[in-house]
């Protein structure tokens, strides 16, 4: 029987692509083989539902799929496969909508749409091997190396799940209560990732900073006992902390950042808004000042770090004054990129209920000026880091880095390999950055 050709589409968060990746593994494993969307057996479409746009385009995608491989069968799985299946599986192509309670199930549905009901025994039989040899039962020996799913870096979800009541977001509802893999699984995986080749690990949750509050042992965990557990594992690995919530970020978690060097010199930290009046309306459990002190104090102890963000703009009741408020504050903070979000509806939140919407082309309007602002906050970080020397991993073809501050650096072609670690130089700004190799490593 020929090989099943698949794959894979994955939109949102670092927590869909954790989830993308072990797909892929369990897929590889049971002996299927990459291809391009035009010519897959089966895609997957892991999607995501944090905005309206975010549910289009996922729309877009799938109907484009169907129109240029009319012969794919498609599965939909991620969070707008949660929210609302029934308006995924009316689109043409879709097979089988998997919510994310039932992820686990996206492998069988793959082989068992690509393969028929005559093959359904070897598939499943396919998919246990699978599982076991990709991440179920001790994963050891799967399919797995630097360069899969296009990704050099490794990323790990060590959570998922989240009970803060912030007023805007659907999440909790498409991924439910928040639940930690222990710490023996983290460090198991970790082994396993780094056995296979992987230099750098992503260390992601949709609620990160909750990590372990819902396990129980004979002392109290938290992510800063697992992230002090991993930097005494030893091992040539960098471990980068994905998006932690301004109140999770901890003075134990910037010290061990700041001091341990075996973690990147990145942290992501939603504000979402500069007004107190709005972040109280969001029922985000912070001020603006706290924030302020934290994101201050980061960059006095380590002045080379990015320092990344979460905007919402639009939310209902934002004042042309909140607007401002958020402007001036971030035009003169340390932040160093901006994503930026316009508010839209999600139906079952309470942000749906709220009066004072903000009409859509001032939404627009704002959403263009904080982007504005990120450009500029960006391009400042960047030209400041030139003269400035980094430890970076090669990506791609090994003619870009990453470094441990989040830039992507570009170096001459030809001198490495992809997954390599290299100390670049910054020679120059822009986009991509350019660099040299630092004599000692070439």
């Amino acid at each position: 029987m020929n090989s099943i050709k698949y794959s894979v589409v994955t939109f949102g968060c670092r927590v869909n692509q954790a989830d993308s990746l072990q797909v892929e593994e369990q897929l590889l494993a049971a002996g299927a083989v990459p291809s391009a969307t035009d010519s897959a057996d089966v895609v997957v479409v892991n999607t995501c539902s944090v905005t309206a746009t975010a549910d289009q385009g996922a729309r877009q995608t799938i109907r484009r799929i169907a129109r240029q491989n009319p012969a794919a069968q498609i599965v939909v799985t991620g969070c707008y496969a949660t929210r609302d299946p029934g308006q995924l599986a009316n689109l043409p192509g879709v097979v089988s909508v998997i919510s994310n309670q039932k992820k686990e199930s996206v492998v069988p549905a793959v082989l068992w749409h690509a393969r028929g009901p005559i093959a359904r025994e070897e598939s499943a039989t396919q998919v246990t091997t699978a599982v076991r040899f990709a991440g179920g039962e001790g994963a050891c020996g799967s399919r797995i190396e630097p360069g899969l799913a296009g990704r050099t870096a490794f990323t790990l979800r060590i959570q998922t799940g989240c009970d803060e009541p912030c007023a805007y977001c659907i999440i909790p509802t498409t991924r439910g209560s928040g639940r930690s893999r222990s710490v023996d699984e983290v460090l198991t995986e970790v082994k396993r990732v780094v056995r296979a080749g992987f230099k750098e690990i992503a260390l992601t949750g949709v609620h990160l900073g909750s990590y372990g509050r819902d396990l129980r042992g004979p002392e109290p965990l938290s992510l800063t006992v697992l992230l002090r557990r991993l930097d005494a594992e030893g091992g040539d690995v960098r471990y980068r902390i994905s998006s932690l919530e301004p109140m999770d970020c901890t003075p134990a978690i910037v010290d061990l950042v700041t001091t341990s060097g075996r973690f990147a010199a990145h942290f992501h930290l939603p504000l979402q808004h500069a007004s107190d009046v709005v972040l109280q309306s969001m029922r985000r459990p912070y001020t603006l000042d706290g924030y302020r002190r934290l994101v201050d104090a980061i960059r006095d102890r380590m002045p080379h770090s990015t320092i990344g963000s979460d905007i919402i703009v639009g939310f209902p009741g934002e004042t042309d004054l909140d607007a401002d408020l958020l402007v001036g504050y971030l035009e003169e903070s340390p932040l160093t990129y901006l994503h930026v979000f316009p508010y839209s509806d999600r139906p079952g939140t309470l942000a749906t209920t709220l009066p004072d919407k903000v009409p859509g082309v001032v939404v627009r309007e704002r959403a263009e000026r904080v982007r504005l602002v990120g450009s500029r906050l960006a391009g400042r970080f960047k030209q400041n880091q030139v003269g400035t020397i980094h430890r970076a991993l090669t990506i791609e073809d090994g003619s870009l880095t990453v470094t441990d501050n989040y830039l992507k650096v570009r170096i001459p072609t030809g001198k490495k390999k992809r997954n390599e670690w290299v100390d670049v130089k910054i020679t120059g700004g822009g986009e991509t950055m350019t660099g040299e190799l630092v004599s000692n490593e070439e």
